[in-house]
């Protein structure tokens, strides 16, 4: 190191500690040896009066500096090359997810690679991607299972670098969100699970004989429906496995008889699929809105006023706590493609009729809205929607979001259910309460 240290005095034990300039300097100079040094320092001895004399050169002191300075180019480049390789890492996470791990790039998974679920424990990169494959029905027995399998992936955070006194620099986890669709073509009725969650990727620098710079050593899976800890502000834990498996054979029971929906649907990305409620992600769409008294009148009304322009389900109805406050009913009209921009200066024009007819003669309370995307908690109801049963279902809803840390928009004194089905329809109902929820008051 250039140093010379005069050791005629060291007599006491340092017991795991130093607090002398020598060991000050040396781990000031050279960063990457901290761990060496440590275990050395430990076992040696020191005077109270002067643990170690520094001699130091001017040659000496010039090749220290050109030492610590080449550590610490090396270090940020280094830390730069491994920032390089996380980002990489997210990079190829995302097109795995886009086309449901096909290709699959085992080179980034670790050969004994961990695989934790609610359901599922695998150990092994071949595990591993038989698991995906089945899901995918890319193997015999998920040829004979399952179809239509796709996953969409929300968001991916994570991943960032930090220094660790014993281990160096360490990659925090990597987080991604999700949508896992799937349909058990295996049953006659060939009912479709979805799941929401996150997973967790440890990640973990590759060895150099590794093409990769960094490599996936384990994953762990939540789903929104189970895993969420009551009461503690969306965060995840585990749960038995009984759990797990009495959710997913929930959701390929038999639906019954249903009522015709009334319209095509407003079509949405799920974005959770929780314990008791969902949250959907609603393009920009433009409607017809007008007051009602009567829901039967109200679904009249509209109909003659639309007839022709191909209305979209659901009906939504918007209704204040107080009694003698009017309530309105919307029927959306079009909706934004996918990837449009979100803003409000982009939203969907409503048809030229509509335009035309609202506001004039017998149509003059009928006004063309436009709605911006938005964020929204639902939850499902089966009966008619009478107000004892909307009511009853709002506050279930809302209830549900304070469980899970959720942040609803407003003060709560509207009430807003939609209508799927026509008003008199035979067959199991659906109906939804939905609330909007706050900017920043949830994940996505």
């Amino acid at each position: 190191f250039g140093l010379t240290a005069d050791a005629s005095h060291l007599t006491r034990p340092m017991r795991g500690e130093c607090e002398n300039e020598a060991m000050r300097t040396l781990l000031r100079c050279f960063p990457s040896c901290r761990r060496r040094l440590r275990r050395h320092f430990t076992h040696c001895c020191c005077c109270c009066t002067a643990s170690v004399v520094l001699s130091m050169s001017p040659a000496a002191a010039q090749q220290t500096s050109s030492s610590s300075s080449t550590t610490s180019v090396a270090s940020s480049s280094s830390s730069s090359s491994l920032s390089d390789s996380v980002s990489e890492l997210k990079r190829v996470l995302e097109r795995e997810y886009v086309s449901f791990f096909d290709p699959m790039r085992r080179e980034y998974y670790a050969p004994d690679v961990s695989f934790v679920d609610p359901m599922t424990t695998l150990s092994g990169v071949d595990q591993y991607q038989n698991n995906v494959d089945m899901l995918a029905s890319r193997t015999l027995l998920g040829k004979f299972l399952f179809e239509d399998a796709g996953i969409v992936l929300h968001s991916i955070e994570g991943g960032e670098l930090n220094d660790d006194d014993d281990d160096g620099t360490v990659v925090s986890d990597i987080v991604t969100r999700w949508t896992l669709r799937l349909t058990a073509k295996v049953l006659p009725w060939s009912p479709t699970a979805r799941f929401s969650g996150v997973s967790e990727y440890k990640v973990a620098p590759a060895p150099p004989s590794s093409p990769v710079g960094v490599r996936i050593v384990g994953q762990t899976d939540y789903w929104d429906s189970i895993n969420i800890v009551p009461e503690s502000g969306g965060r995840f834990g585990p749960v038995d496995a009984s759990r797990a498996v009495g959710d997913f054979l929930g959701q390929l029971a038999p639906g019954g008889f249903e009522a015709a929906a009334a319209a095509p649907e407003l079509p949405y990305s799920l974005l959770r699929r929780g314990d008791g409620y969902e949250v959907r992600k609603y393009p920009a769409y433009s409607g017809v809105k007008l007051p009602y008294n009567r829901r039967d009148e109200g679904f009249g009304s509209l109909g003659a006023f639309t007839k022709g322009m191909n209305p979209l389900a659901p009906a939504l109805m918007e209704v204040e706590s107080s009694d003698t406050s009017d309530k309105y009913m919307t029927w959306p009209l079009s909706f934004a493609p996918p990837g449009a921009d979100s803003s409000s200066s982009a939203l969907p024009p409503a048809p030229s009729d509509a335009v035309e007819k609202a506001g004039e003669g017998q149509w003059r309370t009928v006004r063309v809205v436009r709605v911006a995307e938005t964020v929204v908690a639902v939850r499902e109801f089966n009966d008619a929607s009478m107000e004892p049963v909307v009511r009853k279902a709002d506050r279930e809803l809302r209830e549900c979001l304070r469980r899970d840390g959720l942040v609803p928009a407003g003060g709560g004194e509207q009430v807003k259910f939609a209508q799927y089905d026509a008003i008199f329809s035979m067959g199991k109902r659906r109906g939804e309460v939905w609330i909007d929820l706050e900017e920043g008051g949830h994940p996505w």
